[in-house]
């Protein structure tokens, strides 16, 4: 499990690294002139060079989206409306405007002008603030993303050992108390070991008892907690051991 949550920890660092290349594609293929004097008065850097890393907007961008809306999805789900609105044309949409341009837009070269002269009222620009918003939103996770991949960990663990406790339940009405109540020293186990490594206690020897001791030690639990799962730990011992 941790393994798989430090791959989505890669993952959103690689698609944060991704996003500013893309971020750097698009305002260069709409304003080079701009970025070219950026780069060469202002970074004193080589413009030509930098040019050539960087991906093509519109053939990068969608392989991108694809894997950062779904990340969006899962770690940081009050803006993933957001996220998608700003990609997809908006629906009954009558009129395209600046502000309601999206990437899609940008994807299908949709250019909208005006007047006799052509004057442009919205263009391929107009998708630049709709990606620094994305961007933001993967920086938003970036900044969170400790805590947030540690509050699914431990969803997850409280899942597993409530699906346990489950199966305990179903033993207990076959009467089958032993099998039950070994399942259930587990789970209270597994939990005290959770705990305690949340607070960074170190622990030495991982018994029912010594967890017991240790999280009384360091205040963690009060005197009746303690006793309670003193006395939950003496009735597993007895699941567990061959006596009536």
């Amino acid at each position: 499990m941790k393994d798989n949550l430090q791959q989505i920890k890669a993952d959103v660092k690689r698609l944060h690294t991704q996003g500013v290349n893309l971020l750097n594609a698009i305002r260069n293929e709409q304003f080079p002139q701009q970025m070219e004097k950026h780069f060469t008065e202002v970074l004193k850097k080589d413009y030509q060079e930098f040019k050539k890393g960087l991906p093509v907007f519109k053939s990068a961008y969608q392989t991108w989206y694809s894997e950062a809306v779904a990340l969006v999805k899962i770690l940081l789900p009050l803006r993933h409306n957001d996220f998608v609105r700003l990609y997809e044309k908006p629906k009954g949409r009558k009129d395209v405007t600046k502000e309601n341009y999206v990437i899609e837009d940008y994807l299908s070269d949709i250019i909208v002008t005006a007047g006799f002269d052509k004057k442009i009222v919205a263009g391929p620009e107009a998708a630049i603030p709709a990606f620094e918003q994305q961007y933001n939103i993967i920086g938003a996770i970036m900044q969170s993303i400790d805590s947030t991949l540690l509050d699914i960990l431990r969803e997850v663990q409280a899942g597993l050992l409530d699906a346990e406790l489950d199966k305990a339940a179903i033993l207990a009405k076959q009467k089958h108390y032993r099998a039950a109540g070994a399942i259930c020293g587990l789970v209270l186990e597994k939990h005290l070991e959770q705990v305690c490594d949340r607070r960074q206690l170190k622990v030495n020897r991982r018994t029912l008892a010594d967890l017991n001791e240790l999280l009384k030690k360091n205040e963690v639990i009060d005197f009746p907690d303690y006793r309670h799962t003193g006395l939950l730990a003496e009735l597993y011992q007895l699941c567990v051991q061959n006596k009536k």
